[in-house]
């Protein structure tokens, strides 16, 4: 097992180098694992992230004292009968030691934004991760149907050539002969619209592993069918607690909060310590300009209170009111699509599992008839062209019911997605 970590960690690692042009092989789990790692739109969100903690880091340094300096030269002419050059420079340190609580709520809602991004990668991943097993299995349907599409193509020109030889002897019209025409005409535009379905499902998966356009990605998987119990009401409770929509909007609640205290404390007062520096030079005008310097600090503790402000710091106040109302009313709209959405997936998971069923009861009858054709093709009594006709009847059986298995495999994933536990 260790080993095997291993060689999917390597492979993951070196698979850019083979990207260059080439015919790769990638199962499931691979091509989710270079989906995570390179889809941008996850690269992007991740970025989010950083920019939220460095928000947080943004609001702390009011903890920290401030240190501001300042220089001015100016030079005074036409005022005295010599035209007089001063500098002034002032060096202030400002420590705020109560500003209403606006500092560590800031703190605390741009914790909150950071749970709020978080929870936007891991939406992102859970529709990348879908994304990647639907264009997956897509590819890998699409490639079968154009086999069975070769398979009808084929069988169809073998009745069409004995179907000619007999109309030379005189035992079929013409009229019959156009119709098999006609039916190829139709078999051929199909097997190119499974081509083109091939190539389209090949695009849908590049894009999202952002492989280069020059490659051709060969699944490597199999349509199988292990029938899990599932109950609706546990799945709706677990999509509760680990659907990344609920954590983003709880986490919007929480932030819109903590925005109200931070408007408010515009209407609070302030303190803060302060040291200032102050050196400049003078002049004395006696006799003739000399220059000299003079120097001295202040210490002091200034208190300030904003009695009025226009109404603007309500004004403030009522927005982030309403911030936090929106913020209610979208988890309970969220809440109802997910549960629609679950709802949905669950329907569609019962339906394709009796559409398998079905499909299965119909394989079962068309191996019997091919088993049947056999004998009587050992016997001489049913042509090759009737053994070829029972076989491909057994095959497109067989066809139906992976797709009756795909329909099941993307119903479960829904599923899954809906409970937020891909």
């Amino acid at each position: 097992m260790k080993r095997m970590r291993l060689f999917v960690t390597a492979f993951v690692i070196l698979l850019p180098c083979s990207l260059l042009g080439a015919d790769i092989s990638l199962t499931l789990d691979e091509a989710i694992a270079i989906a995570l790692r390179d889809n941008r739109d996850i690269l992007i969100k991740a970025q989010d992230i950083k920019k939220a903690k460095e928000k947080i880091s943004e609001a702390k340094a009011d903890f920290f004292p401030s240190l501001n300096f300042t220089g001015t030269w100016a030079d005074a002419r036409g005022l005295y009968a010599k035209d007089i050059a001063s500098v002034k420079t002032q060096a202030t340190l400002k420590q705020y030691l109560y500003k209403g609580g606006k500092t560590i709520n800031t703190i605390t809602y741009n914790e909150y934004g950071v749970s709020v991004a978080q929870a936007l990668v891991d939406k992102t991943k859970l529709e990348i991760i879908f994304n990647v097993q639907k264009a997956f299995y897509t590819l890998l349907l699409a490639q079968e149907y154009s086999g069975i599409n070769k398979e009808i193509l084929d069988n169809v020109k073998a009745h069409l050539s004995s179907q000619s030889l007999r109309y030379q002897n005189g035992q079929v019209s013409e009229s019959d002969i156009l119709n098999i025409n006609k039916s190829m005409s139709n078999i051929e535009e199909a097997y190119e619209l499974s081509l083109n379905q091939i190539q389209a499902a090949q695009s849908l998966l590049k894009n999202l592993l952002y492989a280069q356009d020059n490659i051709k990605i060969n699944p490597q998987g199999e349509f199988l069918y292990e029938q899990d119990e599932v109950a609706y009401d546990e799945a709706f409770l677990k999509a509760m607690r680990t659907r990344p929509e609920i954590q983003q909007y709880e986490a919007q609640q929480a932030a819109a909060k903590k925005s109200i205290e931070i408007a408010r404390a515009d209407s609070r007062p302030a303190i803060y310590a302060s040291w200032d520096y102050y050196s400049s030079s003078v002049s004395s005008l006696t006799f003739s300009p000399t220059k000299a310097w003079n120097d001295y600090n202040l210490i002091g503790l200034t208190f300030s209170w904003p009695v009025f402000d226009g109404w603007a710091t309500r004004h403030k106040v009522e927005q982030s009111i309403v911030d936090l109302k929106e913020a209610e009313l979208s988890k309970q709209k969220i809440v109802r699509d997910i549960a629609l959405e679950l709802k949905t997936a669950y329907l569609s998971l019962k339906n394709s599992i009796a559409g398998i069923k079905t499909a299965e009861a119909d394989l079962n009858i068309f191996k019997d008839n091919l088993s049947v054709i056999k004998q009587k093709n050992q016997f001489g009594i049913a042509s090759f062209l009737d053994l070829d006709d029972a076989a491909l009847s057994y095959n497109i059986s067989a066809f139906n019911r992976r797709q009756a298995i795909y329909d099941y495999i993307i119903a479960k994933v829904s599923f899954e997605k809906a409970t937020g536990g891909i």
